[in-house]
């Protein structure tokens, strides 16, 4: 998938604008990403299993409540910045993703890898940024879609990897039908994926048709 400049039939997003819906849509639509890292020893790639929130929250930001609550944001002066966490009334977080914060926040990707491992040990680094790609194997040319993606990850604890954690056994459902695979997996570091970059290659809608979003 080219890196290259969006063209015509691409559109680029608005920085700080919702990530639209076929990006998330497409994230949705696919369960295995490659992480690219850099470390100490140079670059490095790895494949993973990742869910995401990205049709939930999707869904939220359709409902007339969340809609009515980014409307009424846009049109109050900002406030001091405060401790209290934000969000829409009566739609719950997920794993650090409210819809208060859908105006310019990425959907979220959750995947399981040990912070022992190389790539493990390098998202854990302050400052660690990523990039990834989502796509299916076997696709022809003409049709073609998949996605690319730039962001930080961080290690989940408490109240938000267990929210993570039902969007990851909803997407994989075998894994809470395994008992010795769920119990293996529940004491495996889960990771928080946001992108603040992203990029859907859809062929079928004309070839090198791009779609991008950026959170700032």
């Amino acid at each position: 998938m080219s890196d290259g400049v969006v063209g015509a039939g691409g559109a680029a997003g608005a920085g700080g604008a919702p990530c639209p819906e076929a990006i998330r849509r497409a994230l949705a639509a696919h369960t295995t990403m490659t992480l690219a890292y850099v470390d100490e020893e140079g670059p490095q790639a790895c494949a993973v299993l990742y869910a995401t929130d990205a049709v939930e929250v999707l869904e939220a930001l359709e409902a007339p409540e969340a809609a009515a609550a980014v409307e009424t944001a846009e049109t109050v002066e900002a406030a001091p910045a405060v401790d209290a966490p934000r969000g829409v009334p009566g739609v719950e977080s997920c794993g650090g993703t409210e819809a208060g914060d859908l105006a310019g926040a990425g959907p979220a990707l959750y995947f399981v890898t040990s912070g022992t491992t190389r790539h493990g040990r390098a998202l854990a680094e302050p400052g660690a940024r990523v990039a990834f790609t989502a796509q299916r194997d076997g696709q022809e040319w003409s049709g073609l879609t998949g996605l690319q993606g730039r962001g930080r990850c961080r290690p989940l604890a408490g109240a938000e990897r267990a929210a993570g954690w039902r969007v990851y056994l909803e997407r994989f459902p075998f894994v809470a039908a395994s008992d010795r695979l769920r119990d293996a997996l529940e004491r495996t570091t889960l990771w928080e994926l946001r992108p603040d970059w992203l990029r859907l290659i859809d062929n079928g809608q004309g070839f090198g048709h791009k779609e991008e979003w950026s959170g700032s």
